[in-house]
């Protein structure tokens, strides 16, 4: 185009300024087309990682929401006993009280003053254990109703034996009601001398709910197989040792396989059949427990059982 119009042939220096400027211009619209085609690929990834974002989150709000289906079946399961032992005692003591009535309605001579006094009794007795299991009950709801607000994320100091012994009652019910044949043993081992530690409850409750679920789980699985006597048992234990306060979950089940051993932390990893796990359980406690300082590592033996430990420090005085 820088030619157009001339009359007179092109030079050899004409022609080898063309050539150049065609050269130049073929390496700039290369690398325009990779640029184009950079920005694509960028827009693409950019794209890819949105959804996985997405996807990430929906699977971190499925195990959340697994989580508390569970804790709210061991709630119910907790509540349940107290509430089964105060509707008992109500009904006996309204019997008692229609005897009570019955016998009063003798004539003189043919009342019996002795059985009068011993139902009385009895009535206050059954007064008392409702009065009991009424306030079970209803530490029971206090109790989890403090779990269940809103973490501010802020450590407080938190009696870790409690919060053990709760949480591993809750996880034991909460799998026995979505599994009425599901049966295990299971025990808490607690150190009486523990010292508080300061931790976010809720959080530290989740990685305990997971572990013990987990727990349960493998010793469940293991049973199926009708090995000879074999009993399913998950161990609860703390104790006090270095400056650090430690948690183990210790169970009976089939221990994990050497060769997925370093996969069991990674995000989205699981052993589980589809849809009963997402893989997520012990990632979120791997993050949780290394957000409070801490350490958790797993000591398993395939065939022979697994066990989970933590280790926090934040020792209150």
């Amino acid at each position: 185009m820088l030619y157009v119009g001339s009359t007179e042939p092109l030079s050899r220096d004409a022609i080898d300024l063309i050539n150049a400027l065609s050269k130049a211009f073929a390496i700039a619209y290369s690398r325009y087309e990779d640029f184009v085609k950079l920005e694509q690929a960028k827009a693409e990834i950019e794209s890819a990682m949105k959804e996985l974002k997405a996807t990430q989150s929906q699977l971190i709000q499925s195990e959340k929401m697994a989580s508390l289906g569970e804790l709210t079946a061991g709630i119910a399961h907790e509540i349940q006993n107290p509430l089964n032992f105060v509707n008992n005692f109500s009904e006996v003591s309204k019997e008692l009280i229609d005897e009570v009535k019955s016998e009063r309605a003798k004539i003189n001579g043919e009342r019996d003053e002795k059985l009068e006094e011993e139902i009385l009794n009895d009535i206050a007795s059954n007064l008392d254990k409702i009065n009991h299991h009424g306030k079970r009950a209803d530490a029971i709801v206090k109790g989890m109703l403090a779990h269940s607000r809103t973490s501010s994320g802020k450590k407080e100091p938190t009696d870790l034996n409690a919060l053990c012994d709760e949480y591993l009652r809750l996880a034991y019910h909460g799998l026995k009601a979505k599994d009425a044949a599901f049966a295990a043993t299971f025990q808490f081992i607690p150190d009486k001398n523990l010292p508080k530690v300061s931790v976010v409850s809720q959080e530290i409750g989740r990685v305990l709910l997971n572990l013990l679920n987990n727990a349960f789980y493998a010793v469940n699985e293991r049973s199926k197989k009708g090995e000879p006597g074999h009993t399913p048992e998950v161990i609860l234990k703390t104790a006090t040792a270095g400056g650090y306060v430690q948690i183990s979950v210790e169970d009976n089940g089939g221990g994990i396989p050497e060769s997925i051993r370093e996969k069991i932390f990674q995000p989205f990893f699981t052993t589980k059949p589809t849809g009963e796990g997402t893989g997520l359980g012990l990632s979120l406690s791997y993050d949780i427990v290394m957000a409070h300082g801490g350490e958790l590592r797993v000591e398993t033996k395939e065939g022979d059982g697994t066990v989970f430990i933590i280790k926090l420090t934040g020792i209150s005085n």
